[in-house]
């Protein structure tokens, strides 16, 4: 999966927890499943590759913020999408 592309190029791939329903991980094509920490990579289990995005042709996305993506993508190689109730649970708790 490693590519030979620049760092300003944001490519990337988007793999599915299999085991964590709505758990993604935006990976920079730059970047192997070796550069993720292991613990995360437990966390996410098995995973399936869902698609290729070139996110310097998106303005946004649909669960989550792009700039975000595009700046997690930049500084770390990856970015991980979290369930949706699973936010929605953590920021509304007081």
């Amino acid at each position: 999966m490693k590519n030979e592309q620049s760092q300003s190029s944001l490519n990337c791939v988007v793999m599915r927890s299999d085991s964590k329903p709505g758990l993604y991980l935006y990976l920079h094509l730059s970047k192997n499943m070796e550069d993720i920490p292991e613990e995360l990579l437990k966390r996410l289990g098995k995973y399936t590759q869902v698609m290729e995005l070139d996110l310097d042709k998106r303005d946004k996305l649909a669960m989550v913020d792009i700039e975000v993506v595009k700046e997690n993508l930049i500084t770390i190689g990856y970015h991980i999408q979290f369930p949706q109730d699973l936010v929605k649970n953590v920021t509304s708790y007081h």
